[in-house]
């Protein structure tokens, strides 16, 4: 990261471009998002674990934007946010925090590191208001809902039934009144369900392209709550827009948060199945067969409107072709 100087305009860069600062960069969401903003013209300072073993998910994939002094990989910890004054100039547009300890499942009712999650993502707002940052972008979480039966809008009551939305939740209300001291603007992402290539083994997506591939059994919950997928390319897209919205668009937002969410909202057993068509058929869904997830079963019926306008930005692919280019890019070649 040494010399490199994000108030310079890099040679072969847009016109307009920006320079954003991204967390959790190397995992699902911000590898996306740095490969978009990339293709667009930006240029990104990706903050990494040290000795990330994750890096190349976004140093071969971005090679010509890295030899381009485009893309910079710097080396910090999430619990040291200060350190990045002594690693990065000031002067950057954007702080994308995408960066969040113990998302899995298995962590996500750990409420001594959800908190330290949230202590950590203070000071890292904080952080970029001291790098000459304007605008804080924070991936907040379908689970700051909990449950509900209608229609999700940014507006209604949010009741997590986990500490990993709880904190979520509280960064969206701890970060929005801390931006506003600060002279910042706050937006807060609440990403449902993304899929698509290089998504976390353990999902549910990605569990029914194992098995149902290879034509085994797969052990399921009920499946009958109504649930929302959006693929990665889309989200990315959306982070991208958020980030280079003219100040205006966020003028005279009283609520932070926005819905990132996919087009198509159906019982969760529907995808399921389409999933193992679109593989063949050869798989078998086993419903009912295993404990649900750590906020039991929740219905997802996002609204969308809000984010579509704010920024215009609407998703563009139906479920069934994502599934396909998610098939697709672990067999390359294959014709489905």
């Amino acid at each position: 990261m040494r010399g490199l100087r994000l108030s310079e305009k890099p040679a072969g860069s847009v016109k307009d471009d920006m320079r954003i600062i991204m967390t959790g960069a190397t995992s699902f969401v911000g590898a996306a998002a740095v490969h978009a903003l990339l293709k667009r013209g930006h240029t990104v300072a990706a903050v990494v674990r040290p000795g990330s073993n994750k890096v190349n998910k976004i140093t071969e994939e971005n090679k010509q934007a890295l030899l381009g002094k485009r893309l910079f990989v710097v080396e910090n910890d999430l619990s040291e946010p200060k350190r990045l004054l002594q690693k990065l100039p000031k002067g950057a547009d954007v702080f994308c925090h995408f960066g969040w300890g113990g998302s899995g499942s298995g962590s996500r009712t750990d409420r001594k590191l959800q908190e330290q999650n949230l202590t950590d993502s203070l000071r890292t707002l904080e952080t970029a208001k001291a790098l000459g940052c304007g605008r804080f972008l924070f991936s907040g979480s379908q689970a700051e809902y909990g449950f509900h039966e209608g229609l999700m809008t940014e507006e209604i009551p949010c009741s997590p039934r986990s500490a990993y939305g709880e904190a979520k939740l509280s960064m969206c209300q701890k970060g929005n009144m801390l931006a506003k001291t600060l002279g910042l603007t706050y937006l807060h992402v609440r990403i449902f369900s993304a899929y698509g290539p290089g998504d976390h083994p353990w999902t549910l997506v990605e569990s029914c392209l194992d098995a149902f591939l290879k034509g085994e059994k797969l052990p399921l919950g009920k499946c009958t709550q109504k649930w929302n997928f959006l693929y990665i390319e889309d989200l990315a897209d959306a982070l991208c827009m958020l980030c280079e919205a003219p100040e205006y668009a966020f003028a005279k937002l009283a609520n932070p948060a926005f819905n990132l969410a996919g087009g198509e909202t159906r019982p969760l057993k529907e995808f399921v199945e389409e999933i193992d068509r679109l593989c063949g058929g050869r798989g078998t869904p086993c419903y009912n067969t295993r404990p649900e997830n750590a906020e039991g079963i929740v219905n997802l019926i996002p609204s969308i409107e809000k984010l579509t306008d704010t920024v215009g930005w609407m998703p563009k692919t139906q479920f069934a072709e994502g599934i396909l280019k998610t098939i697709r890019a672990r067999k390359p070649g294959a014709i489905y």
